[in-house]
């Protein structure tokens, strides 16, 4: 018995994964005793081939011809902030130290670096994160700008120029 039915689960399971193709199997016709048509896929004596002229296949009823389906080009216009410090503000920090945060928009992509500019000269390299850490900044006024930069090098945003002043205590006693 069980010997049955492994082998009738066998055979269901041969026949569901085999496929079946309306344009490459043949259709047959006849009648039966009754006078009925009945339509096969085996043929029977007496039986008449049908000639399968079109395949099923639905076409939509909706109109897409009136539909946009052209891609859109997204124009990137970077934005660059400088954060901190802010504009015409004071630091004050012995060693000189000065952190300094920008942001970016709309999103800061991969390949794309930020470039500092101190006094107008590029302040290290350029990193691909927009917070520095400035060491031993001399006493005075300084000026900061921070440049996108991508892959090839070109600057495609830029922030305005920030002024900070650096307040250090003095090495010279008076007496």
């Amino acid at each position: 018995m069980t010997l049955l039915k492994f082998s009738t689960l066998v055979m269901l399971a041969v026949m569901l994964s085999t496929a079946v193709y309306a344009t490459t199997t043949k259709i047959y016709v006849w009648r039966n005793a009754e006078g009925v048509l009945v339509y096969s896929d085996s043929p029977k004596p007496g039986a008449e081939e049908v000639e399968v002229k079109k395949s099923n296949q639905m076409s939509s009823s909706i109109d897409t011809s009136i539909l946009d389906i052209k891609p859109k080009v997204i124009e990137e216009k970077y934005q660059v902030e400088l954060i901190q410090p802010a504009d015409k503000a004071t630091v004050r920090d012995n060693t000189g130290s000065v952190y300094v945060s920008g942001r970016i928009k709309p999103i800061f992509k991969k390949g794309l670096k930020i470039r500092l500019l101190l006094d107008n000269t590029p302040y290290d390299k350029p990193q691909s994160h927009s917070i520095f850490v400035l060491r031993n900044i001399e006493r005075g006024e300084h000026q900061l700008k921070m440049e996108l930069i991508d892959e090839k090098g070109k600057v495609i945003a830029s922030s305005s120029p920030t002024t900070f002043y650096m307040h250090r205590a003095s090495v010279n006693k008076a007496n």
